[in-house]
């Protein structure tokens, strides 16, 4: 019976895990990052989720005989919003997971 305790014990353990990893995850889709590109003329602002919430391109940005450049700007800020999206996710739900941080699909 003595084990009968101890896995309760631990079912609820998990169990409040998956609660607050829950809570986290709602947190994160408020917390926000930004990366710029080109000196700050497009900025790319993603949440926690790696969901890109909002794009800011500065008219001096738009030439209309350059528009290969306005596409790199973007994917450059894009990318790096979404890279520090991930790394704050990893983070925050990484201090709760402990050594379950590397199992694939948790974050």
């Amino acid at each position: 019976m003595r084990n009968m305790g101890n896995m309760n014990k631990m079912m609820k353990q998990v169990q409040k895990m998956q609660q607050d990893m829950m809570k986290l995850q709602e947190e994160l889709k408020e917390r926000t990052v930004e990366a710029t590109a080109g000196g700050g003329v497009v900025k790319a602002v993603a949440n926690g989720k790696k969901e890109l919430v909002k794009i800011e391109i500065k008219p001096e940005a738009v030439d209309p005989d350059d528009v290969e450049t306005l596409q790199d700007l973007v994917l450059a800020a894009v990318n790096e919003a979404l890279r520090q999206a991930d790394e704050m996710a990893k983070n925050i739900m990484g201090g709760l997971a402990g050594g379950l941080g590397n199992i694939p699909g948790l974050f």
